[in-house]
């Protein structure tokens, strides 16, 4: 079986597998967490519905006047959804350590998007398709991961997708084709519409 058939079998991610009420909730829980942590409170939510425990890995990106402001996530499922999203949201916002912490002034201005992810499995370079597949490269001690999104945003084909994920992991642009691990994962993403738009009045 190719790398390609072993994703789709066991990792492809539906389209629609979560609801607008419950992209709603997530974000709303992501806003909440950055605003708890801000402000030095918990921040402790009824737990959801069954699908949004379920054990998925995330990744929660933060975005302010349209620009990066922060990502952080996890690769492999180890917490419910809804306490990993606000998890890496605050976490997004207050340890990424590209960024200064987000300032009160900033909280309700940052729009957020959350990635949520399928099981990653190996994948040869031929079968990566851009706009559906998110890439981790590994060799030795060093990883880069980038999402499905990342290579649209910036207008890259397949080979500059796999050397910029050898870059994101510290290795040559061509390390993709000189040994390292090639793995490949799925995301349902989603965003708000304007910066807040999920938080309730």
């Amino acid at each position: 079986m190719s790398s390609e058939s072993r994703l789709a079998k066991h990792s492809k991610v539906p389209s629609a597998e979560y609801s607008a009420e419950e992209r709603k909730l997530l974000l709303r829980f992501a806003h909440e967490s950055i605003h708890a942590r801000l402000h030095g409170r918990s921040f402790d939510p009824p737990e959801p519905a069954a699908h949004l425990a379920e054990k998925r890995g995330a990744f929660t990106t933060l975005r302010l006047g349209g620009k990066l402001r922060g990502c952080i996530g996890y690769i492999v499922a180890v917490n419910p959804l809804y306490l990993t999203v606000m998890e890496t949201a605050a976490a997004a916002a207050f340890e990424d350590p590209r960024f200064m912490p987000v300032s009160d002034t900033e909280a309700p201005q940052l729009q957020i998007e959350i990635s949520v992810l399928s099981p990653i499995v190996p994948i040869a370079p031929e079968d990566v398709e851009i706009g559906r597949h998110g890439l981790m490269i590994s060799h030795h001690d060093q990883r880069g991961l980038l999402l499905p999104q990342v290579p649209i945003e910036w207008g890259w084909d397949r080979e500059r997708f796999l050397s910029e994920t050898c870059r994101k992991a510290g290795l040559p642009s061509d390390d993709w084709q000189r040994g390292a691990t090639i793995q490949a994962f799925t995301a349902e993403v989603f965003s708000e519409s304007s910066p807040g738009h999920s938080l309730r009045d």
